[in-house]
């Protein structure tokens, strides 16, 4: 046996994800017409994630070190659906698998979603947040795209998110909230934990 590793495979889902960088940066003045489908024909024919990282080493800006680059993602089957919380609290924590699309229902009750240490189950997943008479608080990682739609009556709903902007390549988490007499906050970062009160 050779003592070399072998080179990780691209999948099919890599090679649409370094061609969509590739049409961002046509898009920006970066590459050429000809270039660009000079690397599209390159990415579609990879065989292996190098050949692609060769693709856009010159072209996408490397997010800062700061922000994490392990937001994982493993497509296929499994992971949560639904988060339940009716007339009681849940939470949600520590490493668990989110499903392509997850619905948490709130009912005069409320749900704690920390999604910092989550694993995606697609590159673009949803969440829907529908509270009555209850509500929950959302805690999204650095190095997730997240998008937010939300709608309030009788109640409302804190997004805080920064002002970062998007960052190519990176999975996408799409949250969609509805809040009936209640409310839904949103927040970037890791929640902080309260100390005790007998703590000196």
């Amino acid at each position: 046996m050779s003592d070399s590793t072998p080179q990780l495979r691209a999948s099919d889902a890599d090679r649409e994800r370094t061609a969509e960088l590739l049409r961002r940066a046509g898009a920006e003045g970066r590459l050429t017409v000809e270039e660009l489908d000079e690397r599209l024909d390159a990415a579609f024919a990879a065989r292996t994630r190098a050949e692609l990282d060769e693709l856009i080493a010159d072209v996408v800006e490397a997010p800062p070190a700061s922000v994490s680059a392990a937001v994982p993602v493993r497509p296929g089957q499994g992971g949560k659906r639904w988060l339940l919380s009716i007339m009681s609290g849940s939470d949600r924590r520590g490493h668990w698998r989110m499903a392509e699309r997850c619905t948490a229902v709130n009912i005069m009750g409320g749900a704690t979603i920390d999604l910092n240490d989550v694993e995606l189950a697609a590159e673009h997943v949803q969440l829907n947040v529908f509270s009555l008479m209850g509500g929950a608080d959302i805690y999204v990682p650095e190095g997730l795209n997240v998008e937010v739609s939300e709608v309030a009556f009788l109640g409302g709903n804190d997004v805080k998110l920064g002002e970062r902007r998007s960052r190519p390549g990176a999975p996408t988490l799409h949250i969609r909230i509805v809040s009936i007499m209640g409310g839904t906050d949103v927040k970037r970062g890791r929640r902080r934990r309260r100390r005790r009160r007998n703590e000196g």
